[in-house]
């Protein structure tokens, strides 16, 4: 039979490793005040931060990416992001408890995001957390970027682990097909920027959980 047991676990990055949503939404506040708009609310930027620069600019200009002034304020703010990439960003209550349970076990973590590398990386060695990494899969490392499964299977190479012997927990439905593409075991992260509109009961994930630390008890009772 198989080996099966839990070996890897894969994290995906703004929205469940890292709590990113403050200063992604000062960035995107930034460069609305530059070009004399208001300012948002973060109730309002927090749930869309997972989504990306493309989703920001959508909502704070209210504008379609086929607008000729969308690629320009869309890198405007990820300059203004770079510029401030770690000043609020924490790991997510209960993360940094959870990679250290996770390594006691002899176990190996990792990260695949749709986040480019430019941005990724920085940001991870900023929280010390890059050397820790078996893997740091970004949107630019393949062609291809999640829902495809091709970013999922690089990682569980890179971690020495077979696809069934690894866990990806996200708090978006592209992260979950992603994980479930790939032959992974998928946790959503209810903690993460959910929307109001998302149903996460849908998307086929292996369990859901409320709090980073209820990883270890879903690992504990598979």
């Amino acid at each position: 039979m198989p080996d099966t047991e839990t070996r890897t676990i894969l994290f995906d990055l703004d929205g469940t490793l890292l709590d990113t949503a403050p200063d992604l939404a000062d960035a995107l506040n930034t460069v609305l005040l530059e070009n004399r708009h208001n300012p948002l609310p973060y109730a309002d930027i927090r749930p869309v931060v997972s989504h990306g620069g493309i989703a920001l600019i959508e909502l704070g200009f209210k504008l379609d990416s086929s607008d000729p002034a969308f690629g320009p304020l869309r890198q405007r703010l990820l300059e203004v992001y770079r510029k401030n990439i770690s000043r609020r960003t924490q790991p997510f209550p209960g993360i940094t408890e959870l990679l250290d349970n996770i390594e006691q076990r002899g176990l190996n973590w990792g990260i695949v995001t749709n986040k480019p590398g430019w941005l990724t990386e920085p940001l991870l060695k900023d929280l010390d957390l890059f050397d820790r990494a078996a893997c740091v899969i970004s949107g630019d490392t393949l062609d291809e970027r999640k829902p495809h499964p091709a970013p999922m299977l690089h990682a569980s190479q890179l971690a020495n682990s077979r696809p069934e012997q690894c866990v990806y927990i996200g708090d978006a439905q592209r992260d979950i097909e992603a994980g479930n593409n790939a032959g992974m075991q998928t946790l959503v992260a209810l903690f993460g920027y959910l929307q109001e509109t998302d149903e996460p009961h849908t998307w086929n994930a292996n369990n859901m959980i409320e709090h980073p630390q209820d990883l270890l008890a879903w690992l504990d009772n598979r």
